[in-house]
């Protein structure tokens, strides 16, 4: 038991250090910069737009360990929240539940055995996490939310004109949202797993 404590203490002085901190705080304000950059995609409700902004925070999660990577979502959420926030924090908090959900399950398979195929197993279960994470931030959070000045209905039509099995926030969820974050999860993994090698000895250093 001693020896447990004294690992993960030791993990977490590694984690923390300046040059660490550093690279956290970096790779926190590329993923804040990320989020201006996105766009709807047709299959899926208008309100849902695709970005890469995960990609920083699982670069180094899979670098620097799954508390890393976990922080990197927290400063990117953050500094959204403190420069340009439309939900009072609602929206930051349901993405950092939901990018938090998707890195940290990764980082940590990674860290099991660092080869390609811990990765790709990594980014899988993390797809699966983030998913249900997303479902159950939307339908408790988001959604409710954005009832307060749109109307469930309206919301709800957004789905609906894309797929007409969407008829209420559920099925909006289980048809709408939740097959864009696996989208997105996959996205995300595809692009971090195209970079990471060319990146990660510059983290590591």
């Amino acid at each position: 038991m001693e020896n447990t404590y004294k690992s993960l203490s030791l993990k977490k002085a590694k984690v923390f250090t300046t040059s660490n901190l550093v690279k956290m705080s970096i790779l926190g304000v590329i993923s804040y910069v990320l989020m201006f950059i996105h766009f709807p995609l047709p299959m899926f409700p208008v309100f849902l737009k695709i970005d890469v902004a995960d990609v920083p925070a699982l670069i180094g999660g899979f670098a620097l360990g799954p508390v890393a990577g976990m922080l990197i979502q927290l400063i990117k959420n953050f500094l959204h929240l403190v420069t340009k926030t439309s939900t009072g924090g609602v929206g930051e908090l349901s993405n950092f539940i939901v990018g938090t959900a998707y890195v940290v399950p990764a980082a940590m398979i990674y860290h099991m055995k660092k080869d390609r195929t811990h990765a790709i197993i990594g980014v899988m279960v993390g797809t699966v996490v983030m998913a249900l994470a997303g479902a159950l931030s939307n339908y408790y959070l988001i959604i409710p939310f954005y009832s307060n000045f749109m109307p469930i209905d309206a919301i709800v039509q957004t789905g609906t004109v894309i797929n007409s099995r969407i008829v209420d926030v559920k099925t909006l969820v289980i048809y709408g949202i939740t097959p864009f974050n696996i989208f997105k999860g996959l996205l995300i993994a595809f692009v971090t797993l195209l970079i990471y090698k060319k990146i990660s000895p510059i983290i590591k250093k």
